[in-house]
Formats: C-alpha cells, structure tokens, sequence
C-alpha cells in the first residue's frame, strides 16, 4: 500500500512506500552525494541527455529509473521544462534528489511495485540502474518499460557492459552484488523487448573516488516503434 505523500510548499514531492526499502540500496544509501560527486564528469551521459532533450516536444512526461540524487538527468530535464518522475529504492537518494531537484516528483520505491500506466511517458531514462537485478529481472524489466513509452517514445539505456551474472564486488566502498551483458547481448534485449536502437556510444570512465577504478559503459539511445498505418 502506498505511503503518505510528503508535500511541502513549494518545494520538493516524495512520495515513499511503507515497507523495507530492499538491501541492494544500502550501498546506495551509504555512497549518497559522494556518488553524484564521483560521476559528476561524465560527458557520455551529458551527451546522452542532449540526445534526448533534442527529441523530446515540449512538457514531455519522464521516467527516471534509478533516479540517484537527481543530477544530472531529473535536473537536466526538469529545467527544460519537462515533467519527471523519478523512482529509486535508496531513500538517503531519494531525499537528496527532492531537495536538489523540486521541480521533479520522486518516489522512493522499486520500480517493478510502482503502478504505471502503459503508454504514459514520452521517455525513459535507465542510467546504471539495472546493474543489481539478475538477468531474468533485467529483461523483464526493460519490456515493461517499453510498454510505458508511447508509441514513438524514447527510451535511454546505460550500463557497465560485462559479461557477469551475480558477481560480488565492491564498488566505491560499498559491497554490491553484479549482474550484466556484453554489448551485443544488451542491444539484442533492447531489440527483443521491442525498442529500435537509433544511436550508441561506448566509453571508459572512471569515477571520482578514491577507490573507484576505470570501467566501460555503453549508452544505447532507443526507440519504441510508431505501428504501422493501416490502408
């Protein structure tokens, strides 16, 4: 059952679920800002949401899946005057995002539990997100978001492409528990799950964080096709 609504006046919405928040978000939780600061210079993902915004008209409705502290993509689309919804499991992140971002609403909850309406978002960001689900998880998650895009809508999809399933690491500091696919078993999910795959980019990027070292990450920039006319 839903939680309350946490509304203050002109400032940031949260909305939180009342149960225990799941364990992969307590390296989340502990990581908070130091996170946003570690990967503030990503200019993969700056390009990224250029790509985006440039597709997007004007008061487009946003998925931010995985949302973290709000920037730089709930602010990023938020200043451009979009609505955004962001959801996250960590509530340390979801916090900090409401009080960074207030011109968003963010919802502290999984996404797989959040009810959305299909075809009721114009986009859908998942940056690094997917990381902790297994495989199975992940494909049927990236299909149900496809079925929350209009058609013709944009989906953006970044992650570290390795080939591991459930691999324990430490990332920042932090245990974390590892699962994803080489990039072209990433681009076939995105496929299958019914998206076109418009443009990609892949990168090395290493966080700023002490205990951080270099890693690849790839950002898929997706469609969800128009059906064909009829006649």
């Amino acid at each position: 059952m839903p939680g309350n609504r946490l509304t203050a006046p002109k400032g940031p919405t949260v909305v939180t679920d009342d149960q225990e928040h799941p364990r992969a978000a307590a390296a989340f939780d502990a990581l908070g800002v130091e996170y946003e600061k570690a990967f503030a210079a990503s200019k993969t993902h700056r390009r990224s949401l250029e790509w985006l915004l440039a597709r997007l008209a004007p008061g487009s409705r946003v998925l931010d899946v995985g949302s973290g502290t709000g920037r730089p993509t709930a602010e990023t689309l938020a200043g451009a005057g979009h609505e955004v919804l962001g959801v996250d499991v960590s509530p340390v992140m979801v916090e900090l995002a409401a009080r960074q971002v207030p011109a968003a609403t963010f919802r502290c909850a999984d996404i797989r539990d959040v009810p959305l309406a299909d075809e009721s978002f114009d986009a859908v960001c998942v940056y690094f997100s997917l990381l902790q689900l297994d495989r199975a998880e992940q494909k049927d998650l990236v299909r149900r978001l496809v079925r929350l895009l209009r058609p013709g809508g944009h989906l953006v999809l970044a992650t570290v492409p390795l080939d591991v399933e459930g691999v324990d690491a430490t990332f920042m500091g932090q245990p974390v528990r590892v699962t994803s696919f080489p990039a072209q078993e990433l681009i076939a999910l995105a496929e299958e799950a019914g998206l076109e795959v418009l443009a990609q980019e892949a990168s090395m990027f290493t966080p700023a964080h002490p205990d951080a070292r270099p890693e690849p990450h790839l950002f898929l920039h997706c469609r969800r096709p128009q059906p064909p006319r009829m006649g």
